[in-house]
């Protein structure tokens, strides 16, 4: 338990180490750092508390299926073009990863 005279001798030992001319600085800097702190503080719990609104999910713009495609209207007496169907592209091979320095 922390008695009176320990409060005391730590006051007396703070005195010697900073000076009386320091001791004002130092509480006015303390406070403010409080100040700081509990703002801080009251901030996380009101961001806590507040509900997070709920929001549609976005929407997800829908791929053309590949084999479909858009021909445009004809005329009478037009043919309209065919597409050809594309292939798909063969894999590539992997490549040997290289760090760019010459082996000897």
């Amino acid at each position: 338990m922390i008695k009176p005279t320990h409060i005391v001798v730590l006051l007396v030992v703070v005195l010697l180490i900073f000076g009386a001319n320091r001791l004002p600085e130092i509480a006015g800097s303390i406070g403010k750092s409080m100040k700081v702190f509990k703002k801080e503080v009251k901030e996380l719990r009101e961001d806590e508390e507040t509900p997070v609104a709920q929001q549609p999910p976005a929407q997800i713009p829908q791929q053309p299926q590949q084999g479909t495609y858009y021909t445009q209207p004809t005329q009478a007496g037009q043919t309209a073009p065919q597409a050809a169907p594309q292939q798909p592209a063969a894999p590539q091979q992997p490549q040997p990863y290289t760090d760019g320095t010459v082996q000897q």
